[in-house]
């Protein structure tokens, strides 16, 4: 398999995730999203992936994924153990609200493009652009701290899943734009335990081999 990923990108982030607690190998295929333009605009990469986004996941035979919670749902369903999520259905459904929460609540007013968009149209500045997405991952995250379980080692169960993906990868992009977390110790608590495990250490952006080299 190849995996078309940018180091800094969380949905990218979120696959690689769930691809190393999965232990299915992959290639990794550099997209820089940024020089250039963007080389998700490369019409060699847009017949992968019409959205102009990573990641994609290509198969052995060329077949083209996109989106990475459908990517990962393709990884549970083909790949089960160690599911990411569970049978039961209310937590099942508690897991998901939680991820959704974060894929599709925080992370599209965040995205890349959104920020470009913002400077473009409005002339947003680099720190009113941070103070944006400040904003929707505050909101976001207040919401989460009171979501995920009490007492868990993880956001809802003894062993990470799609929240703690999800989660993980947005506390990363929080950081980088200097979110105070101290409001929120349950999700930096979930994000240790989680940034602990290999799997989680081998996807971390700074461990790709398109992240810049000190």
């Amino acid at each position: 398999m190849r995996l078309y990923s940018y180091w800094r990108s969380t949905a990218a982030y979120r696959v690689r995730i769930a691809l190393n607690l999965k232990g299915v190998p992959y290639d990794s295929v550099p997209v820089d999203l940024v020089a250039g333009g963007g080389a998700q605009h490369a019409p060699d990469y847009v017949t992968l992936n019409p959205a102009h986004l990573v990641p994609t996941l290509v198969m052995d035979d060329g077949t083209a994924l996109t989106q990475s919670l459908a990517i990962i749902d393709w990884l549970d369903a083909t790949h089960p153990p160690p599911p990411l999520l569970p049978a039961d259905h209310n937590l099942r459904a508690r897991i998901l609200a939680a991820a959704h929460l974060v894929a599709m609540d925080i992370h599209p007013v965040n995205n890349l493009r959104v920020m470009q968009e913002l400077e473009r149209r409005f002339g947003a500045g680099a720190e009113e652009k941070a103070d944006w997405m400040r904003h929707w991952m505050r909101i976001g995250f207040d919401a989460l701290e009171r979501m995920v379980a009490p007492d868990t080692p993880f956001a809802f169960t003894d062993a990470p899943t799609l929240a703690d993906i999800c989660l993980v990868a947005q506390i990363y992009n929080a950081r980088r734009w200097g979110l105070d977390l101290g409001p929120y110790p349950r999700l930096a608590a979930i994000d240790a335990a989680a940034r602990a495990l290999p799997a989680f250490a081998k996807a971390a952006p700074e461990a790709q081999p398109d992240a810049p080299q000190s």
